[in-house]
């Protein structure tokens, strides 16, 4: 995995202009689906349990994210993750704050076996997804993300999916293979819900490859060039937030082939 093959894929998912189904938390809707269409994605928010299998038909990828953890939204979560594998259609699953409660941990944990296409978290949510840690502090990573690669590797492994963990470094593997995506500003852990969109940029990715890995790496590492891009412009958290959203709309092939950092 490269720069070039990350350069490559924006511009194929900008051609496809997948449309990406939410069932996402309520803090990050608006950033998730503003990201998407920034992008060049097409983002739905469709989180209704009686709807939400049924849309994973429309789409082109689902992403599953358990912030707001309910149980209709878990219903319908596990309701689309099972439409999608029949289909064979990618979705994403982001576990956040797992570990921090038994009922989310054990949501969690049900989802992580209805075979998802890739897992992305933090440090922490991926070392309690893989038993290794009592938990979170809320949504907060307490661990470094070079702390969960072991771990990371064997949920793969356990799962089938890929297993993003996401920090000050991003190590992404399917069990087998590992890239580190090295871009990245620490104004990033200042707004809410940029992890979540980095889940949602993943899943607009993957529908324009067979390569999960290489997916989940290009969509990282656009994110991580548009948060340097957008930092290097603000004044803080607020300001940094528009110009993340700037920054994906004018982000091009160009700009990543000189800027990624992968390993």
């Amino acid at each position: 995995m490269n720069a070039e093959t990350a350069a490559d894929l924006l511009a194929a998912m900008r051609r496809n202009r997948p449309l990406v189904h939410n069932i996402t938390n309520y803090v990050a809707m608006d950033i998730t689906a503003n990201g998407l269409l920034a992008v060049g994605a097409s983002p739905a928010m469709v989180s209704a349990v009686e709807e939400a299998a049924e849309f994973v038909a429309v789409a082109d990828a689902l992403v599953v994210n358990i912030g707001t953890l309910s149980p209709p939204s878990f219903a319908a979560m596990q309701r689309a993750a099972v439409h999608a594998v029949d289909l064979g259609k990618p979705w994403v699953l982001d576990p956040v704050a797992v570990g921090a409660t038994r009922y989310r941990t054990e949501a969690a944990n049900d989802l992580a076996g209805r075979r998802p296409t890739v897992i992305r978290g933090n440090a922490s949510e991926i070392l309690a997804l893989a038993g290794g840690s009592d938990g979170t502090r809320g949504v907060d990573a307490t661990h470094g993300s070079d702390q969960a690669r072991s771990a990371a590797s064997g949920l793969a492994r356990i799962t089938g999916a890929v297993v993003a963990v996401t920090g000050s470094v991003d190590y992404v593997t399917d069990g087998r293979r590992e890239a580190a995506v090295e871009n990245g500003h620490p104004l990033m852990t200042r707004v809410t819900a940029v992890g979540c969109l980095a889940s949602a940029l993943v899943g607009a990715f993957l529908p324009s490859t067979d390569d999960a890995l290489a997916a989940t790496v290009a969509a990282l590492t656009v994110l991580g060039v548009v948060g340097e891009r957008a930092a290097a412009a603000a004044d803080g958290p607020g300001s940094f937030r528009v110009r993340l959203i700037d920054e994906l709309y004018r982000i091009d092939a160009d700009a990543i082939r000189r800027d990624a950092r992968i390993g």
